[in-house]
């Protein structure tokens, strides 16, 4: 598939997904249609039952090194509940449509019906204790709210073939998680689903607790289609809370509270005019965010757009975007190890994963085949498959800033590559964290790119689209604590400060092109500061090398290395005492190996501020940068606070005024 890139492995085909008999007449760029993504489903489905050989066998995978847990014997039968609930997820959609399903020789239905079971039988391994009369939030409700939601849209084949004492056993032990306390995010919606569903089954529900969760869920909601999951912004918090609101008012919701209903899929109509836009042009969705392991369920949104019936969505590009998402994983071949998707990003990748993730909580991204719940003469499968803004609105060597004002995102469209880029929020102390992850590089980075992955900062002061300063206890300290201030005229603004002293402080501004970013930063300390800014970096492709280039434009220093898919430049153009290629083992999503470029200085005690003013430029590989490409100004001025410069971008000429005045502090 056109986009990916395959780097440092050697995998059999057989390891990949295959689309077979495509039907390029309806997909013509992915050759997808809904038998397709069945098979993908299927595909999925079977590697989580190699470990299934009969009715008692838990869901449950090899663990992966690393964070992850089981660490201790307690976790186990939660591990366990993770995988048979989230395995659901895939299963559910596919026995709504073949009750009859067979996989390993076991039938799929019968073997979770005795698994849900076995959920409430004290002599069973996977036996799960009702909370404790003064427990809190505990991942369990986590999963059974997964476990609702698939009672909830596959009933006839899941809940009504259970015997009245599994289904009230069942019941006490999901509401004693649900009737109780939960976590001020997302979680939410696992308390209101199992208390929905049951609701909705005749049980005795705790339904002042309902709606008082519905009206907190609510209010996450900011506009654009983003709630906040409280207190980030990512890929999450947005197809995550879309879709637990839209599910439920399609299935629940508009039956038994019609005003909530309605408030949560005007919520999610909004999403149409942003989300599609946080996508490349290929359909592959940006690394940005926690969980990030769950993957392809980030593409959810777009098919359940299919339940509004909107003659306004172009839900052509809606399937060309989620059919990409599905693509961009399954037919990568370091997605699967052991049969079970790896937990990380295309493959194994210990810095993207949280704590809180089991091997088996992988299967969360099983969410994207709730798809299958919409009708087969839905417009999202029956329109043609099309590239929408892409091939529409979008025109050559030209760049597309979207703020989405009350999240304070900027997604940025660039069509020389076909590339989505996001800015977002950041502001989170890593000292004493209880989710450290939550100030590191899964949020922290100045920018996000659906054609460069981030990079995993080294100890060694090497880092990757982003600042760092070495700090008292000689460590590279990261940019983390950011706080936005505008876009205005094509330039995004924020603060930031060191959180280990925060005298050290930057003032940034962005200013997307055609083919790069310009950075116009000014950073002033009360102490001697050194400090180090990376680009993205490149992953090293299999069987070549990563080249380097050095060139002076107009007496201005450029560094430029090529991977061979493609190519990146810095331009010194302000500030920046020297500029190195550096690399780095085991800290890509995509390569062992990789290399990015970094410029480093030292910032004087007690001076006003300084101004560090670079290039951050991008082309695919073998098409060369100009002279124009590496040096767009037609003038530059740089006066104490004041910078001031004419750039020349793209086609309609001298039209890029920036003018940053920076504030004395």
């Amino acid at each position: 598939m056109a986009g990916i890139l395959l780097v440092n492995v050697a995998v059999a085909q057989s390891n990949v997904f295959t689309v077979t008999n495509p039907d390029f007449t309806l997909s013509p760029h992915t050759g997808m249609t809904k038998k397709h993504w069945k098979d993908a489903a299927m595909y999925l489905l079977k590697g989580a039952f190699s470990y299934v050989h009969s009715l008692d066998d838990p869901m449950q995978f090899p663990k992966q090194p690393g964070k992850s847990y089981p660490r201790t014997p307690a976790q186990v039968p939660t591990e366990k509940l993770e995988g048979l609930c989230r395995t659901l997820f895939i299963a559910a959609p596919l026995l709504k449509d073949n009750p009859s399903l067979s996989l390993n020789g076991i039938a799929v239905a019968d073997y979770y019906r005795h698994q849900i079971a076995l959920l409430v039988d004290s002599n069973a391994a996977t036996f799960i204790k009702h909370r404790a009369i003064n427990g809190g939030p505990h991942q369990n409700l986590v999963e059974f709210g997964a476990l609702s939601m698939s009672l909830v849209v596959a009933p006839e084949v899941l809940w009504e073939p259970l015997t009245p004492a599994t289904k009230n056993a069942l019941a006490a032990t999901m509401l004693s998680y649900a009737d109780g306390p939960t976590v001020p995010s997302n979680w939410k919606f696992f308390n209101i689903f199992v208390l929905s569903f049951f609701k909705d089954k005749g049980y005795a529900v705790n339904e002042k607790l309902l709606m008082e969760y519905l009206d907190k869920s609510l209010a996450h909601y900011r506009g654009d289609g983003w709630y906040n999951d409280n207190p980030a912004y990512d890929y999450y918090s947005m197809w995550a809370f879309q879709m637990y609101g839209m599910l439920w008012s399609e299935y629940l919701g508009r039956k038994y509270y019609p005003a909530y209903a309605k408030q949560f899929i005007a919520h999610f109509s909004d999403l149409k005019n942003t989300y599609p836009n946080m996508f490349s042009r290929n359909g592959e969705m940006i690394m940005w965010g926690r969980s990030i392991s769950y993957r392809i369920a980030s593409m959810i949104p777009m098919p359940l757009m299919g339940f509004l019936k909107d003659p306004s969505i172009n839900y052509g590009w809606m399937r060309r975007i989620s059919s990409g998402v599905m693509l961009q994983f399954l037919q990568h071949p370091e997605f699967l190890k052991d049969e079970v998707p790896t937990l990380g990003f295309y493959g194994v990748f210990e810095p993207a994963v949280q704590s809180y993730s089991c091997r088996g909580s992988v299967y969360w991204m099983g969410k994207a085949f709730f798809a299958l719940l919409i009708p087969d003469d839905n417009p999202f499968w029956t329109a043609k498959e099309n590239e929408g803004a892409w091939e529409n609105t979008f025109k050559p060597n030209q760049v597309y800033n979207q703020l989405q004002d009350t999240a304070h995102i900027l997604v940025t469209n660039y069509t020389n590559i076909g590339a989505s880029e996001v800015r977002a929020w950041c502001h989170v102390k890593a000292i004493g964290a209880n989710e450290p992850f939550r100030a590191s590089e899964n949020y922290n980075r100045l920018s996000y790119n659906s054609a460069f992955p981030w990079q995993a900062d080294s100890s060694n002061g090497t880092v990757a689209m982003n600042y760092v300063i070495r700090n008292a206890k000689e460590e590279w300290e990261p940019l983390r604590l950011f706080t936005y201030q505008q876009f205005k005229e094509g330039m995004y603004y924020r603060t930031a400060v060191q959180e280990t002293h925060n005298r050290t402080r930057f003032q940034l501004t962005d200013m997307p092109l055609p083919n790069g970013i310009l950075r116009a930063d000014y950073i002033s300390s009360d102490t001697i500061a050194n400090i180090r800014l990376g680009h993205y970096a490149l992953p090293q492709v299999a069987g070549k090398t990563i080249s380097e280039t050095r060139r002076k434009v107009k007496g201005y220093e450029v560094l430029i290395i090529d991977n061979g898919v493609y190519q990146l430049a810095l331009v010194n153009v302000q500030g920046w005492a020297n500029m190195e290629v550096r690399k780095a083992v085991g800290m890509h999503p995509q390569a062992s190996n990789s290399s990015v470029i970094n410029a480093a200085t030292q910032i004087p005690a007690a001076e006003d501020g300084r101004w560090l003013v670079s290039l951050m430029l991008w082309k695919k590989s073998g098409d060369v940068f100009s002279n124009d490409e590496l040096f767009p100004f037609k003038n530059l001025s740089i006066t104490g606070v004041r910078l001031s410069a004419m750039l020349k971008q793209g086609q309609d000429g001298e039209k890029a005024m920036l003018q940053v005045v920076a504030d004395r502090q």
